[in-house]
C-alpha cells in the first residue's frame, strides 16, 4: 500500500523536508556564530565526532544486518572525503567568508554532481540541464567576484573558495555514494560515512581541542554545537533519507531551493549581514540555474 505522499499529495514527508531545509538553512548562521567562539578546527572536530556517535548508537539499536565489508571500506573512504575534508573547508570557508557567499555556492552544488555524473555515464544530461549548469557555474564565479570586492572584515575571497573547494569534495562523495545507496541501509550508510568523517579529524584537530579553554565556552555556543551535529548532521539527516525513499530524490531535492533564501534572511537578521547586489544576482542565476538542472 503506498502513502498519500507517492502519488503527489502534499503530507508529513513534506513538511519534514520544510523543516530540514529550514535547520539547514539556518545551520549556517549557527556555524558562523559558533567559529566566532571556537575555532573552526576544534569546532569541526567535535561536529562530527557528535555526530558519528549518535549515528552509530541508532544503527547498533537497529539490530540489522551490516553491510559486506568492502561495502563498509567502500563508505568509511567516502565518509573521509564527504564528510571530512568537506567539513574541515567548509567550516574554515564559513569562518571567513559571509553566510550568503557560503549558501550560494552550496546551493549549486547539484550542478557540479550534474557534470561528475554524466562524466561517469551514470546520467544522461540534455541540453536544458547544459544550460542549468552553465548559469550555475556562473552563479558561482559572480559570487566569488563579489566576495573579493565587498568588505574584507566580513567576507574574503580565500573562504569563499574553501567553501567552493568543499562543494567539490561534496560533489565527489555524492557521485561515489550513488551505487552503494541503493544497497545499504539509509542509517548504517550515514553511520559509516560519519565515521570515516572523524578519521582525518583525528589528525587535523586534536591541538585546537587542547588549545581550547573549555571553561571560557559558554552556554549559547555549546547550544551551537548541539544544533550542528545532533539537529543539523542527524536529525536532519534522517529526514533526508525519508524524503529519498519516500518521495524519489528529484522531489526530494527541490527542498534544498529554500534553503539560500532563508539562510540569507536568517544571517541579516541575527549576524547583521546585508545581503549584497552580488549576491542578489548570483541567487537569481544559480537558482535558475538550479531549476533547470533539476526539471
Amino acid at each position: 500500500m503506498t502513502s498519500p505522499e507517492e502519488h503527489g499529495t502534499f503530507g508529513k514527508t513534506d513538511l519534514l523536508l520544510m523543516l530540514m531545509a529550514l535547520i539547514w538553512a539556518v545551520n549556517f548562521s549557527v556555524i558562523k556564530y559558533a567559529t566566532g567562539v571556537l575555532s573552526p578546527l576544534a569546532f569541526t572536530g567535535l561536529r562530527v565526532g557528535i555526530a558519528a556517535s549518535v549515528l552509530l548508537s541508532i544503527a547498533f539499536a537497529q539490530r540489522h544486518p551490516w553491510p559486506p565489508r568492502r561495502d563498509i571500506i567502500s563508505l568509511m573512504f567516502l565518509g573521509v572525503i564527504g564528510n571530512g575534508i568537506y567539513q574541515l573547508l567548509f567550516v574554515e570557508g564559513l569562518s571567513r567568508t559571509r553566510v550568503g557567499n557560503a549558501v550560494l555556492i552550496v546551493a549549486a552544488a547539484p550542478a557540479f554532481i550534474a557534470v561528475v555524473s554524466r562524466l561517469k555515464g551514470i546520467e544522461l544530461v540534455r541540453r536544458r540541464t547544459l544550460g542549468g549548469i552553465a548559469l550555475s557555474i556562473c552563479g558561482v564565479g559572480l559570487v566569488v567576484l563579489g566576495s573579493a570586492r565587498t568588505d574584507h572584515r566580513n567576507a574574503t575571497l580565500i573562504g569563499t573558495l574553501l567553501v567552493f573547494c568543499g562543494v567539490l569534495c561534496w560533489t565527489a562523495f555524492t557521485v561515489g555514494l550513488q551505487p552503494l545507496a541503493v544497497r545499504v541501509d539509509p542509517i548504517q550508510l550515514s553511520a559509516l560515512t560519519m565515521s570515516g568523517g572523524v578519521l582525518p579529524l583525528l589528525i587535523a584537530t586534536p591541538r585546537a581541542l587542547v588549545a581550547t579553554r573549555w571553561n571560557e565556552v559558554g552556554p549559547a555556543a555549546w547550544a551551537s554545537l548541539f544544533y550542528a551535529s545532533v539537529i543539523s548532521m542527524v536529525i536532519a539527516y534522517l529526514f533526508w533519507y525519508r524524503g529519498l525513499r519516500v518521495l524519489g530524490p528529484t522531489r526530494t531535492a527541490v527542498y534544498g531551493n529554500l534553503q539560500p533564501v532563508i539562510a540569507i534572511l536568517v544571517a541579516w537578521i541575527f549576524l547583521g549581514e546585508s545581503p549584497t547586489v552580488w549576491q542578489g544576482v548570483g541567487t537569481g542565476t544559480i537558482m535558475t540555474g538550479i531549476f533547470l538542472t533539476r526539471s
